[in-house]
């Protein structure tokens, strides 16, 4: 994939070093946030960070952080299926993001009228199965 200003060589390079990261906090039954791992991604990859203040910018890793849950997918199957992007929260904030809920509910995890608490439960037991796993 390329696209954002991005070659599909830095994609590729971005989402799998993207998963590494992920694992390792997963391993350390922690969790990051979208500023932890921008930093992570730029300092062991040498690619540019994302602006955050842009909106397409915010879409390009929200695009990462949807093809790092695929490669995972791909990687570690499981039934029902786990997004490791459940590890990434907002800075400040105590769950993931919209990007997060949506792509649950695009790929059938999560249904599509979810209320805030189904939301909240559903990524509490991700986190739980990422730390699990």
């Amino acid at each position: 994939m390329s696209g954002y200003g991005r070659s599909a060589d830095e994609w590729d390079l971005m989402v799998q070093t993207g998963r590494d990261f992920l694992v390792e906090r997963a391993k350390l039954r922690k969790i990051t946030s979208y500023t932890e791992l921008n930093a992570t991604l730029a300092r062991r990859t040498g690619c540019k960070s994302f602006d955050f203040e842009r909106a397409d910018e915010r879409a390009a890793m929200g695009q990462l952080l949807g093809l790092i849950v695929e490669l995972d997918q791909q990687i570690t199957p499981s039934e029902p299926p786990v997004m490791i992007s459940a590890l990434v929260n907002y800075l400040s904030a105590n769950d993931a993001g919209p990007g997060f809920y949506q792509l649950a509910k695009d790929i059938g995890l999560l249904p599509l009228s979810a209320s805030k608490d189904e939301k909240d439960t559903f990524w509490i037991k991700q986190v739980s199965r990422l730390h699990e796993r």
